[in-house]
């Protein structure tokens, strides 16, 4: 699992019509992504920092992160992941894939750091219904492989190993054989493309919906402005919240709590109304559900 697996070359001078030849084989060779990265050339990749080092911390999607952006960089931190022992019951992992909303988790034995495989909730669903009914259960039956990749390997030799191997999902290994996080090739992709809205999210044309009376599913860009015209209560009129520094709910949620909530935390405001996040990861809140005061779940 050593850095040799980075997947750049460098070409010696006069090897050009040798790089030009081989970068054709690897086109021809079929594969979406071993086309787009054979394709590419050290100068298409180039770094576009203005001196500040923004751009390295910061990157923008693009095709130039396949070769700079390592797994690490991208990875799901080991304490962040949503993982299923391999001695869960069928109830218990119904509820899990509902409560998660993936359809894919991965499965070990004792802990973590001793992973068995991953379970997909299509297989599940076929052998038991989507209710979790019927036959003799046992979640090893059931199992996927996983691929297990070292923190510095290029999310673009992943990418392509990932299509290769028909492996939706990879756990970041790190030099002393444990688990260190959890890369799926969305992460990948949206590295490339940016973010992708799954079927869970709102509209871009609609920052929240209305789930029950009382009970809004939010964006966490919705403008905060527009969501208290909605509900008819001011979030901002509190000594906790300073309306100058935020303009967003998932801005008021972050200044709420002092930093970025997990997924299932509940912040509840001093006006009364409770922001549960439905939808989040280490570096942002995505989706909220706020329960202004009178919302119940009934």
């Amino acid at each position: 699992m050593g850095d040799s697996t980075d997947g750049s070359s460098i070409a010696a001078p006069g090897a050009q019509g040798e790089e030009i030849e081989q970068n054709e084989s690897t086109a021809n060779s079929g594969g979406f992504f071993k086309r787009i990265i054979g394709a590419l050339s050290p100068s298409d990749m180039g770094d576009e920092d203005d001196g500040t080092g923004l751009a390295a911390q910061h990157p923008l999607p693009g095709l130039s992160n396949l070769r700079h952006m390592r797994v690490e960089d991208v990875a799901v931190p080991k304490a962040d992941i949503v993982s299923v022992p391999c001695t869960i019951s069928r109830e218990e992992l119904v509820e899990q894939f509902r409560e998660s909303g993936m359809s894919r988790l991965p499965v070990y034995d004792g802990t973590l750091d001793s992973p068995q495989g991953m379970i997909h909730l299509k297989d599940f669903a076929l052998r038991h219904g989507f209710n979790g009914s019927g036959g003799h259960f046992d979640v090893t039956d059931m199992l996927r492989p996983l691929l297990y990749v070292p923190p510095s390997m290029t999310i673009g030799v992943l990418l392509q190993k990932m299509q290769t191997e028909r492996k939706h999902m990879a756990l970041v290994i790190d030099e002393y054989g444990g688990v260190d996080g959890l890369v799926t090739i969305e992460d990948l992709i949206e590295q490339v493309i940016g973010e992708i809205e799954d079927e869970h999210d709102t509209d871009d044309d609609s920052y929240w919906t209305l789930e029950k009376p009382g009970i809004y599913i939010a964006l966490a860009k919705t403008p905060l402005d527009e969501f208290e015209a909605e509900i008819g209560l001011s979030l901002t009129e509190t000594e906790d919240v300073d309306e100058e520094e935020i303009d967003t709910l998932g801005g008021l949620v972050f200044m709420l709590s002092g930093r970025v909530p997990v997924r299932g935390e509940v912040i509840k405001h001093p006006a009364g109304p409770e922001i549960e996040v439905v939808e989040a990861d280490p570096r942002r809140i995505k989706r909220l559900r706020v329960r202004v005061n009178g919302g119940t779940e009934s």
